[in-house]
């Protein structure tokens, strides 16, 4: 009985406007912020790197702002979101430790070159999820990061 009430109220709540979309897709969400008794939008513009299903379906949503990689959480069926934008559907799917593993990369380049690159995303293919880097580029990477902790 009380299953049937759940399903009732959830198909209420089922927004069917959000457009579908997939991992390695290039997602532009439009966000209702609140400031006081004013409501705007505020656009959040990124790569999606998960989606999960079910009845509290969310997905995650990562973008480079100012250098530094940023990841959001939405959940779909929110009215928080007002509308989802899908800028670029990508046939490679994207995996959030090969995002990270690309972007420790560029920097260790980068600072090798003595070049600083300013939030670049490498696209990341299925394979590179599950390979793992050779243990030289994992010790230079170390040592790379080791640097900046005191």
């Amino acid at each position: 009985m009380s299953n049937l009430i759940i399903e009732k109220l959830l198909a209420k709540t089922q927004r069917t406007d959000i457009p579908a979309f997939h991992p390695g897709d290039t997602v532009r969400v439009h966000v209702k912020i609140k400031e006081g008794d004013k409501e705007r939008l505020q656009a959040f513009e990124g790569v999606v790197i998960k989606r999960d299903n079910g009845p509290q379906a969310s997905f995650t949503v990562r973008k480079i702002s100012f250098g530094q990689g940023v990841e959001r959480i939405f959940p779909i069926h929110s009215k928080v979101i007002d509308k989802v934008d899908l800028l670029r559907s990508s046939k490679r799917r994207a995996c959030a430790t090969s995002k990270d593993r690309a972007e420790e990369y560029s920097l260790l380049l980068a600072s090798r070159l003595g070049k600083r690159r300013r939030g670049t995303l490498y696209p990341a293919t299925a394979d590179m999820c599950s390979v793992t880097t050779s243990r030289s580029a994992k010790s230079s990477m170390r040592g790379f990061f080791n640097r900046f902790s005191t």
